[in-house]
């Protein structure tokens, strides 16, 4: 690494730049070390303690600015005199950099921490200039005339109470702009109407102060008419102010004209640490103004060495980078999104909302597909704790698709860099800017191949989820027992609520029976280890009696779903019930056994006679003339709930039956399921796990064996047929015996195994 200090003639930065370069010199020996031994790069994982896994790849770069700070806390134990020449050599050179960097002729540069607040200090800056008798008057000049800062619709969220905030400004000082409605971009600040709120706001006896402009909006990363924005503000002598991600393009060779306007500007705002990849670098402000103490006032240069130190890390890393490190991230960044957006227009199903404009380092898109017409009114209730909305059912089902999809890539697609917004009028999109993320994660051409692979890839698993919500609904409709709740913000099948038998249909509060059934319907569910996921439903909503299904991957046979979740959700209910009534159950049969036990002595009593029962009388006679007991007992049936003799028991020496228990319901659809095949999903034939010879053939030898075992009529039959020899012929091969002795057929020897089949089959 070469910093080129020796250059200067103060001895305090030819040492200052030895000890950098001992420094750098451990750093990429200890780094390089590292590598040899791990074979691989320095990552987040090698930091113990609890940083490890948390801190990401910060590169050589990121090391220089990490070492700026520790650095400025040295510096600034030097002497003041040494300390006040080198701090402005590199206030001075940074400044000089940047603006010849992005092309910001003769401007001066503000190093500040937050984001928003090199746009605060401008605000009083512009404050100071319009109204001459500020500092004097104060409050009472703002009174008499209030001053007004424009913003556009577009622009981040938070920044006008800021401003208020910091300025000690009351809200009606924003106007906010709205954007194109009719022609141009969503996204673009109006011109006309603009000018109309201006004069207006004159009119009324207000001054027209600043106007925020986008190079890029938070978004979308759509770009103002900067050029006739700075018309208008020459017009009416209002400051103008630029921020946004796409003045990163200004160092670029080939700058778009819209972008390029921003160089005319009164100030912006630059973010070069996201952009670079540098962590803990201020955030720099550069305007144009010439009166050094209004700047003073204003909060924007300062005599504080301390506060100068700030431009030190990215002192530092300008240097390290150079000119062609600079250039080379940045387009590497908007080469990203270019590729990214040259993809995605291939993919069907994918909308992008910045194709107008081809030189945005943003690309923002989402899922589309063109939804059935009008829906039937079915039987549903309204989903727990829904705002009510005025958008539509449609648009908040794609939104909920298009937030799994974003949640899935950024799952899969990490280095991406992937964020999921909400937009008024597009809905939820899935955002991707390289230029704030790229540097830091390290995202490369294989990450935006590797996006788009999961793009087409989730793709069917979108619209196969919408084709199928249509028909859940329908057999959750004409099914006894089942209630479609309509969640338009679940992104799945459906939803679905089991009515059980003291389910309140007008309420939707705590259930605590219908959970209790609905947890163990979700547990024998997930335990069918289907395609689909069920889950309770989000931890926000209050009624916990439904039961929400997923996304579908491939086709599912919803018929037979919907049939499995009725038959297991009522076989839960009886069981539960049986359970529940077990207490009661035994309690009626002890009370019903002491009466009968009663009933049995006193039948006793009056079978043996009163003699017996005295103890030397009944002994002798007893002896003389025995009593045969009879062996009588009770057993006591759960199933039925009642008493039923023994008798039949010692009689025959077999256990009764009693009441036979009721069998478990099940489906029709759930009885045949090839080998291999999932829960719920269609037939196999035709598919790519069994050829259609193989799956027809499974079909017709299980119809066949069904046919040959003679169903349950044949089994009682069987069993009700008298002990035969086992060497003794069935009635029915007695008959096909006689009948093949009296036929004078030649071919009886042939059709001989038409006699064994059956024997076979016993």
């Amino acid at each position: 690494m070469d910093v080129s200090l020796e250059k200067v003639a103060d001895p305090t930065l030819i040492e200052m730049g030895k000890n950098l370069k001992e420094a750098m010199k451990m750093l990429e020996d200890s780094q390089r070390r590292t590598e040899e031994e791990n074979g691989k790069k320095l990552t987040s994982g090698d930091i113990p303690g609890p940083l490890q896994g948390r801190v990401q790849n910060i590169g050589e770069q990121g090391h220089i600015a990490l070492l700026g700070h520790s650095l400025g806390a040295y510096i600034s134990t030097l002497d003041k005199e040494k300390l006040r020449k080198l701090t402005t050599r590199i206030l001075s050179d940074t400044t000089l950099w940047l603006c010849r960097i992005f092309r910001y002729e003769n401007g001066c540069a503000y190093f500040h921490e937050e984001e928003r607040e090199g746009l605060a200090k401008i605000c009083r800056l512009a404050i100071h200039s319009r109204y001459e008798d500020f500092v004097v008057d104060g409050f009472n000049v703002l009174y008499n005339k209030k001053p007004v800062v424009y913003l556009s619709a577009a622009a981040r969220p938070g920044l006008g109470q800021y401003l208020c905030n910091q300025l000690g400004l009351p809200f009606p000082c924003l106007s906010r702009v709205p954007c194109n409605t009719m022609f141009g971009s969503q996204h673009q600040m109006d011109v006309a109407l603009l000018e109309k709120l201006i004069k207006d706001d004159i009119e009324r006896g207000k001054l027209p102060l600043l106007l925020v402009a986008n190079a890029g909006t938070a978004a979308v990363g759509h770009t103002d008419k900067i050029g006739r924005l700075r018309e208008l503000c020459e017009q009416y002598g209002m400051w103008l102010h630029v921020e946004g991600v796409n003045l990163a393009t200004l160092a670029l060779g080939y700058v778009p004209s819209s972008v390029l306007a921003a160089t005319k500007c009164d100030s912006m705002t630059l973010t070069p640490g996201p952009w670079l990849g540098l962590p803990a670098v201020p955030a720099v402000t550069l305007y144009k103004h010439d009166d050094p103490a209004l700047t003073l006032v204003a909060g924007l240069t300062s005599n504080k060495p301390a506060d100068k130190l700030r431009a030190l890390p990215l002192w530092l890393s300008l240097q390290y980078l150079g000119l062609d490190g600079i250039v080379e991230r940045i387009k590497h960044a908007c080469q990203l999104s270019q590729r990214l957006q040259e993809s995605l227009k291939k993919v069907n199903h994918i909308k992008i909302l910045v194709e107008d404009e081809l030189s945005s380092p943003v690309v923002v898109f989402r899922f589309f597909q063109e939804l059935p017409g009008s829906d039937p009114v079915l039987k549903a209730v309204p989903a727990p704790n829904t705002v009510p909305s005025a958008v539509s059912r449609e648009r908040r089902s794609c939104d909920a698709l298009n937030r799994w999809l974003g949640e899935q890539l950024k799952r899969l697609v990490p280095a991406g860099g992937l964020t999921i917004m909400d937009l008024e009028v597009e809905g939820v999109c899935v955002r991707f800017s390289p230029l704030a993320t790229a540097a830091g994660l390290g995202t490369r051409g294989e990450d935006v191949d590797q996006l788009v692979a999961c793009i087409q890839s989730q793709l069917p698993v979108l619209t196969c989820t919408l084709q199928l919500r249509e028909e859940f609904k329908q057999e959750v409709t004409g099914t006894a027992g089942l209630l479609y709740v309509d969640d338009p913000n679940w992104p799945g099948i459906g939803v679905v609520r089991y009515e059980h038998a003291n389910d309140d249909k007008s309420s939707l509060k705590s259930d605590p029976e219908g959970e209790k059934i609905h947890a163990g319907l979700l547990k024998k569910l997930n335990e069918l280890e289907s395609d689909l996921t069920f889950k309770m439903g989000p931890e926000y909503k209050s009624m916990k009696s439904c039961i929400y299904i997923g996304m579908a991957s491939d086709d599912v046979d919803i018929s037979q779903l919907v049939e499995t979740i009725a038959v297991t959700a009522r076989e839960i209910e009886e069981n539960s019930r049986l359970l529940e009534n077990m207490t009661e159950v035994v309690r009626k049969g002890i009370q019903e056994a002491q009466v009968q036990l009663q009933k049995a002595s006193e039948e006793r009593l009056r079978e043996e006679g009163v003699l017996r029962q005295i103890p030397v009388v009944g002994s002798v006679l007893n002896w003389f003339s025995p009593v045969q007991p009879s062996q009588k007992g009770r057993t006591f049936n759960l199933t039925a709930g009642s008493l039923e003799s023994t008798e039949h028991t010692y009689v025959y020496k077999v256990q009764g039956t009693g009441v036979t228990p009721p069998q478990t319901p099940s489906g029709s659809r759930m009885k045949q399921r090839l080998p291999g095949q999932k829960p719920f999903k269609r037939s196999l034939r035709g598919s790519d796990a069994l050829s259609e010879t193989s799956s027809v053939s499974h079909i017709e030898d299980l119809e066949k064996m069904e046919h040959l075992s003679g169903g349950p009529e044949q089994e009682a039959l069987e069993a009700n047929s008298p002990e035969q020899h086992p060497g003794a012929p069935t009635p029915q091969e007695a008959e096909q015996t006689g009948a093949f002795q009296n036929t004078a057929h030649p071919q009886v020897d042939d059709d001989h195994p038409q006699v064994e089949e059956p024997e076979s089959l016993r």
